[in-house]
Parts: C-alpha cells; structure tokens; sequence
C-alpha cells in the first residue's frame, strides 16, 4: 500500500534528522535561549512551509516565537500590460521591514526556505546579519545545492546563516515514486520543519530553566482555564521578561 511506503519514508525522514541534524538543533536551541536570557527578540520568517504557523500562538508553544511578515502593499487597478522590460526588482525591501520592525542586534530570526533561495527569504536574512542578528536556517541541502542564488549577493540562504538546520528533504521536495504517476508524491519539508522546531524548542526550555528563568508557554485557549491562564500569567510574564 502506498500509506505503508509512506510511513516508511516519513520514518527515514525523522531517523536522518536525528542522526545528521542532533548538534546544529542544540546550538540553535542554546542561541535562542542565550538571546531571550539577555532581553532579545525572536523573529520567525517563513516562505510557507509550516514553521511559523506551527509554533506560534498554540497550546504547548513559546510564546517568544514571534512571527516576521513583510510585504508592500499597492493598489493600482489599472489594465494588465507586459512590463517584462522593466525592473521590478524588489531588492532591499527587507531593509525597511527590519528598519519598521521592532528588531534590534542581539535578536534571533529563524528563517526557513526550502529551496534557500526565495527572494524574500533570503534578502531578510541579508538585512538582519547586517543589522547585527543571528539567522539560523532551516532548509533542504539537497534542494540548495542543486539551484542556482538569486539575490545579488550571490548567496543562498545556509551561506549566511550562524546555524544551518537540513530539514534532510529530497531537492524538489516530494518522498515517493509512484508508478503511473509523472510527479513525485508526498513533500517532506512540513513535517521535518515541525519535527525539527519542536526538537529545538525543548533545548530551548531546558537551557532556560538551567538558567533560571521560567519560560512562557501557552495553554490551550479551548481548555477550561487555558484563556485565563495566558491572559495572567504567559502574556504577561512574556511581555516584561521577553521569555
């Protein structure tokens, strides 16, 4: 059954993540925890693949995972024509973002891309390590050293990264060869992206706590008491200790 070959890659994913992956998940979680310790912020910048849906803003959760959204905005109605001969380049747009933002150096953005080489992605990661931030990464080896960089930098996201996480996904994305069909079946990224965050998140409690400092975490908003229970003591713990 294709269910079986599926669970089957699923557990290769995982088993590749916890052999290859054990030591950059530690230091990330580490450098996020040192951060928090010492009055920084964490960002979060996803280009769609689960990491910041996953970790913010639920039961179980950190509330010093916040998420980075950019975008500009314009509304202009006017008849579609062909500016193929125009640049549109919206290079250094993560600038004024990092600049609007209330990030400061000594914060840490975590950034995932797969491919490590969505534009956004990697312009953000461009701004923030010269504003004096630490990036960590979380993207497909395999998928970045098979395409080519397209920000005029020259890199693709792991070459500015301080920590870089493989999320051990197959370049393309997709798990499974599946006679008859053309595409390959079934992306990877999601799955190791949470498996991988969530992994970090617990080093990241562990070193808080070694520290001394009690971490804010969400309880469920649906569970009698959850609401209340953020509302007095994660929310504001969070916002006058930054953990």
């Amino acid at each position: 059954m294709l269910l079986e070959t599926y669970w089957t890659e699923v557990n290769g994913l995982y088993s590749r993540i916890r052999s290859t992956q054990r030591e950059n998940i530690i230091s990330a979680g580490k450098m996020i925890a040192d951060s928090a310790a010492n009055g920084g912020c964490i960002h979060i910048h996803d280009t769609g693949h689960i990491i910041d849906a996953e970790l913010v803003g639920r039961g179980g959760g950190l509330l010093l995972y916040k998420q980075f959204k950019y975008n500009l905005h314009v509304d202009n109605p006017v008849r579609t024509r062909d500016r193929s001969d125009m640049d549109t380049n919206m290079e250094g747009l993560a600038k004024y973002a990092v600049k609007r933002s209330g990030a400061k150096p000594g914060d840490v953005f975590i950034i995932g891309s797969v491919s490590g080489r969505s534009f956004s992605a990697v312009d953000l990661a461009f701004e923030a390590k010269k504003m004096g931030m630490k990036c960590i990464v979380i993207t497909s080896m395999a998928y970045g050293d098979s395409v080519a960089a397209v920000h005029s930098c020259g890199k693709k996201l792991f070459e500015m990264a301080d920590i870089v996480i493989d999320n051990c996904a197959p370049a393309a994305e997709s798990m499974m060869e599946v006679e008859g069909l053309e595409a390959r079946l079934c992306a990877a990224s999601g799955l190791s992206a949470a498996y991988i965050m969530w992994s970090v998140t617990t080093v990241v409690v562990e070193e808080l706590l070694r520290l001394g400092k009690n971490p804010s975490i969400y309880k469920s908003h649906n569970f009698p008491g959850g609401g209340e229970y953020n509302r007095d003591v994660s929310i504001p713990r969070y916002e006058s200790e930054g953990i």
